[in-house]
């Protein structure tokens, strides 16, 4: 059997991940001299009030190579294969630590996937590729899969402020400026595992509507697309656009996942978006 193993940018429900047996692994968020692990340091909501009265961002770091020895080990002591399903090199050095754990096992089936996304999408390519491992594909299998959905991905979403990817060197700060002096709010995406502008709008309310829009125009009305949204500090609207969505695909539970603090860090409070394969 292959052992799939998330990180927490994958945005599962803990519970989720634990009644699947998915091995999980924290990314580090940092709050000048203090670090948290954010799968059982730090929840959201925690992180949330911290970062709000923070009068400077916190950092965030990937998971530190020696959290997946135990994991390989016990894949080891059973035989297993292990895919590592990690969220975008350009974005995260999650998985630069998983290849440097898997050099510590040189004699194992160990893969490190950059699936060049995060957040909701990524979490559909977790449960995607545990499914066909409980269903008894081989890891050639689930690779091939997975290579083949990673292009396929869609990522669309809205931040309150350009202020934290500005601040974390995620996006240009002469494009944060012109947004302010314009009162653009911008609909963003991840594009080749980077986040680039996609549109821009007038009004938070216009933007919003757009995003639904943009499902309607790219989203397949079929299970296989994996339709999700995602969200922080933005329940209600998510509640909404969720029951809206699902009403328009009929293709099954369009899902609302929360948002990690490594994740946060960058987008800030009430960001909110939807994934799916095309």
């Amino acid at each position: 059997m292959t052992i799939i193993v998330a990180d927490t940018t994958c945005s599962l429900p803990r519970d989720v991940l634990k009644a699947r047996g998915i091995p999980l692994v924290p990314q580090v968020v940092m709050f000048g001299e203090e670090s948290f692990h954010d799968d059982n340091e730090i929840d959201t909501a925690t992180f949330l009030a911290k970062l709000k009265a923070s009068s400077t961002l916190p950092k965030t770091a990937a998971p530190e190579p020696s959290l997946y020895y135990p994991i390989f080990k016990q894949a080891q002591a059973k035989g297993e294969s292990v895919i590592v399903v990690a969220p975008s090199a350009k974005v995260s050095g999650t998985v630069r630590s998983a290849e440097t754990a898997a050099q510590e096992f040189a004699e194992m089936d160990i893969r490190v996937v950059d699936t060049q996304t995060v957040s909701c999408n990524l979490g559909s390519l977790v449960l995607l590729a545990d499914d066909m491992a409980k269903a008894g594909k081989s890891a050639d299998e689930i690779m091939a899969k997975l290579n083949d959905m990673i292009p396929r991905g869609r990522i669309y979403f809205l931040v309150h402020t350009l202020e934290y990817l500005a601040k974390g060197g995620r996006i240009g700060g002469a494009k944060k400026l012109l947004a302010e002096l314009l009162e653009i709010k911008p609909i963003l995406t991840i594009r080749a595992g980077q986040v680039e502008p996609f549109e821009q709008q007038r009004t938070h309310r216009r933007a919003l509507a757009r995003l639904e829009e943009v499902v309607h125009e790219q989203c397949p009305r079929s299970p296989g697309a994996r339709l999700a949204v995602m969200q922080v500090d933005a329940e209600e609207e998510s509640r909404l656009m969720a029951a809206s969505l699902q009403s328009w695909w009929g293709s099954g539970e369009v899902p609302i996942y929360e948002l990690p603090p490594a994740i946060v860090t960058h987008g800030g409070p009430k960001t909110m978006g939807v994934g799916f394969f095309v």
